[in-house]
C-alpha cells in the first residue's frame, strides 16, 4: 500500500529563495534538473537515510495566479493511491520553509533522454511491457493520466521504467468536458477537443511506443506514418498491428483502455520475428515481463 500523506501548510508566509547547496529540512539540493509547467525539479540528498531523491517544487505564486492549491492536493492524493512497479512512487509531500515539496525516487534519466541513443529491440520491448502494465494499473484505479509522453517516463539502473507526473491526472467519472490539457504531439484528437478518456491515454502511449521504435511520430491528422518501415523492422506482425490499433485516430477503433491494451500485448508470445524475446503475462499481478531466450 502507498504511504498515507498529509498536506499541511507551513507557517512561513514568504518562501525563502532556493539555491543549489541549500537545505530544505532533511534534503540538501544538489542540482536543478529541469523546469516545466508550474514546478521546478531538483536532485537532492536525503541526509537522514543517505540517498538521492528528486524534489518537485511547484511555484506557489504561479499556482495562485494560474491554478489552484486544490490541483496540487489532487495530484498528491491521486499518486498516494497508486502502488505499482510501473508508476513512480510519491515518498513525501509537505510544506518546508514555505515551499510545497513532493519527493520521489531519483532516476537516471527520462525516456526522452534515452531515445537520443540507440536502443535495441529487446530493450524497447522490455520497456514497453512495463509502460503498458503501469497504464493498465492506473486505469484499473479509474485514473486518467492525460499527459503521457517520453519526458514523463523515468528510467532506473535496473532497466525499470516508471510513469511519472500526474499533475494533469483526473479520476475518470465519464461524460464530462475538461480543458484541452496535455502535450501537443502526443495528445489524442478527442482530448484536444476537451473529451479525454481511457482511449486517449492509450493513444498517447501508442505514440510514445511508435517513436521508440520508429524514431519519429505521426502528426495530425495521422494520415501518414513516417518511419513505419523502420518501426516494423524485426517486429512481429501482431505487435505492429497492436501499435497501429493503439494510435487509430478514431477512438472507437482503439483499445478501450490500458487493461485491454495489456491483455492484447500479453497474447503476443514472440514480439520479435527472431524470437529472441519472450513476452509473458502474469495473471495475478497483471504485469508483463520480457526476457531473452537462447
Amino acid at each position: 500500500m502507498a504511504a498515507s500523506l498529509k498536506i499541511l501548510r507551513g507557517t512561513s508566509d514568504e518562501p525563502r529563495p532556493l539555491r543549489v547547496g541549500a537545505r530544505l529540512d532533511k534534503y540538501r539540493l544538489i542540482k536543478r534538473m529541469g523546469e516545466g509547467g508550474f514546478a521546478t525539479v531538483y536532485a537532492a540528498r536525503d541526509l537522514i537515510v543517505d540517498r538521492n531523491v528528486a524534489l518537485k517544487i511547484p511555484d506557489l505564486c504561479s499556482v495562485a495566479q494560474c491554478g489552484s492549491f486544490d490541483d496540487l492536493k489532487r495530484e498528491v492524493r491521486i499518486m498516494d493511491r497508486l502502488d505499482h512497479p510501473g508508476i513512480l512512487p510519491l515518498q513525501d509531500a509537505r510544506f518546508i520553509d514555505g515551499h510545497f515539496v513532493m519527493v520521489f525516487p531519483l532516476g537516471e534519466e527520462t525516456l526522452e533522454d534515452r531515445m537520443t541513443r540507440r536502443m535495441s529491440r529487446s530493450t524497447a520491448i522490455h520497456y514497453i511491457a512495463q509502460m503498458v502494465s503501469g497504464l493498465a494499473y492506473a486505469h484499473q484505479q479509474s485514473i486518467l493520466h492525460r499527459d503521457i509522453k517520453p519526458e514523463n517516463f523515468v528510467l532506473f539502473s535496473n532497466q525499470t521504467i516508471q510513469l511519472s507526473d500526474f499533475g494533469l491526472a483526473r479520476v475518470e467519472r465519464g461524460g464530462h468536458h475538461v480543458s484541452a490539457s496535455g502535450t501537443l504531439g502526443y495528445m489524442a484528437p478527442e482530448q484536444a477537443m476537451g473529451k479525454p478518456g481511457y482511449r486517449s491515454d492509450v493513444f498517447s502511449l501508442g505514440l510514445v511506443i511508435y517513436r521508440m521504435l520508429a524514431g519519429e511520430t505521426p502528426e495530425y491528422p495521422f494520415d501518414s506514418f513516417p518511419g513505419f518501415n523502420r518501426l516494423r523492422r524485426g517486429l512481429s506482425n501482431e505487435l505492429v498491428s497492436l501499435i497501429r490499433k493503439a494510435i487509430d485516430p478514431m477512438p472507437s477503433k482503439r483499445f478501450r483502455d490500458g487493461v485491454a491494451l495489456q491483455n492484447a500485448l500479453s497474447r503476443i508470445r514472440f514480439p520479435l520475428t527472431d524470437r529472441s524475446v519472450v513476452l509473458r503475462g502474469t495473471t495475478e499481478s497483471a504485469s508483463l515481463s520480457a526476457r531473452r531466450v537462447a
